[in-house]
């Protein structure tokens, strides 16, 4: 049973950054998948972040659009996420996903929190 590990996570001020990262325990496993990135903050659904498409098309939420850049590397087996201008609303645990018609894979989830 593949996993996925994520890190990054931490506690950081209004207007700082953050680097996630999402990696799959099986070499040359992510290839074929569609990556993701979700988040869920206290007493809110889980709601889509960003995605990427095995061809590397991006697509994001509003709200995370022009901050947040979404990315892949299938050598490493790697999704990453970068995080700019974060702000107190984007506290949340982070999740990756990784999925196709057939399959679908979660992470364990990163807590971000962005506080002063």
């Amino acid at each position: 049973q593949v996993q996925f590990v994520e890190s990054g996570g931490g506690l950081v001020q209004p207007g700082e950054s953050l680097s996630l990262s999402c990696t799959a325990s099986r070499p040359s496993f992510i290839s074929r998948y569609t990556g993701g990135w979700y988040r869920q903050a206290p007493g809110k659904q889980r709601e889509l972040v960003a995605t990427i498409s095995p061809q590397g098309g991006t697509d994001y939420a509003d709200s995370t659009k022009g901050r947040f850049t979404i990315s892949r590397d299938n050598w490493k087996n790697t999704i990453y996420l970068q995080m700019n201008s974060l702000k107190p609303e984007d506290t949340a645990v982070y999740y990756c996903r990784v999925w196709d018609s057939g399959d679908d894979y979660w992470g364990q989830g990163t807590q971000v929190t962005v506080s002063s």
